[in-house]
């Protein structure tokens, strides 16, 4: 009995200074395991994709999660792509973007112990979590800083592909400077794709050749080509979801940032707490889940943050809806 005793004693050791070591056992419990899906941007986007993993790290290093990224190249790859993480046992599974709904129903029907969560879209499932955002509002933000800046009174937005969701930033961007400066004009062209910087470029050059001296975009990494034709030509870029002053510190006026990291972090977290819950989770400038980024400070006026601050109160306390549809702006009043 002694000696069994001094065995396990000796096992009981050995496991605590494995522990302290962190190194992991057989016996210590089960990490949690976060995936994720991108969309065909992909990562290195300074935008979408990007903002999504920077919730993954921190599911990482707040949550200990062993986290895994698949890049996907096109569209076909979404589906298996999502299967493949299903296969591998992963405790949640992140979808990227509005283009993988169908992959999502598809895959979470066939898996319904694993926890799925998707980016910019709706999946009605037992086992999926839906994030959504209010683009409108973020971009109705970024609108006024760029109706109070711009000097020849017209501006430009290129979006990605043209859905309902990416003309919610259109809509939104459109009132911001309809609000502050109704004699400008906003000019809108679509690249049709969320990975062409060359597209980006090739238009944002067009709109800047027509007098625009501000450029919104919502297009994924091909608004790494807008910001490049904007630091050539030197007129103003604003950027979309993650903060991109870097990639032109002179030429970027503001960026409108929209928190996916906090919507994948935020599904993270209530896995590793056994608090999951399927259904909607919509995030807007009251959840702090859109608005404009610090760098601002650094190229924007006060007068327009301050503008702009003063009508993000007025959207937060409701006293203004801001349309989600571009054809709604011309009888939109501020």
């Amino acid at each position: 009995m002694i000696r069994g005793n001094r065995i396990l004693l000796c096992i009981l050791t050995c496991l605590l200074i494995l522990a302290l070591l962190g190194v992991p056992s057989a016996w210590a419990q089960k990490s949690l395991k976060i995936a994720m899906v991108t969309d065909i941007g992909g990562l290195g986007d300074q935008s979408f994709n990007d903002a999504a993993y920077r919730g993954m790290l921190q599911a990482q290093r707040e949550l200990g999660a062993e986290i895994k990224v698949i890049e996907s190249k096109k569209m076909d790859d979404y589906e298996p792509n999502l299967r493949n993480l299903a296969e591998q046992k992963y405790d949640l599974i992140w979808a990227i973007g509005f283009l993988m709904t169908d992959a999502v129903k598809n895959v979470a029907k066939q898996y319904p112990d694993v926890h799925f969560g998707i980016i910019d879209s709706v999946v009605e499932a037992p086992n999926v979590m839906s994030v959504t955002f209010k683009e409108e509002e973020g971009s109705f933000l970024v609108g006024v800083i760029a109706g109070m800046t711009t000097k020849k009174n017209i501006i430009g937005f290129v979006g990605g592909m043209e859905f309902p969701l990416i003309q919610k930033f259109e809509a939104g961007f459109k009132a911001g400077v309809k609000a502050v400066n109704p004699k400008a004009r906003v000019l809108a062209a679509y690249t049709g794709s969320f990975n062409d910087p060359a597209k980006g470029k090739e238009l944002a050059l067009a709109q800047h050749s027509a007098g625009a001296d501000v450029i919104y975009h919502a297009s994924g990494a091909c608004g790494i080509g807008v910001i490049e034709a904007a630091k050539e030509k030197k007129f103003w870029a604003i950027g979309v979801d993650s903060d991109q002053h870097h990639l032109a510190p002179n030429n970027v006026l503001t960026c409108m940032i929209k928190r996916v990291d906090v919507g994948v972090f935020t599904g993270a977290k209530a896995v590793a707490e056994g608090k999951f819950k399927p259904g909607l989770v919509v995030l807007g400038l009251k959840e702090n889940g859109v608005g404009y980024c610090s760098s601002t400070s650094k190229t924007a006026s006060s007068q327009a943050i301050a503008k702009a601050d003063e009508w993000a109160k007025n959207i937060i306390s409701g006293k203004i809806k801001v349309p989600e549809v571009p054809k709604d702006v011309a009888n939109w009043k501020p």
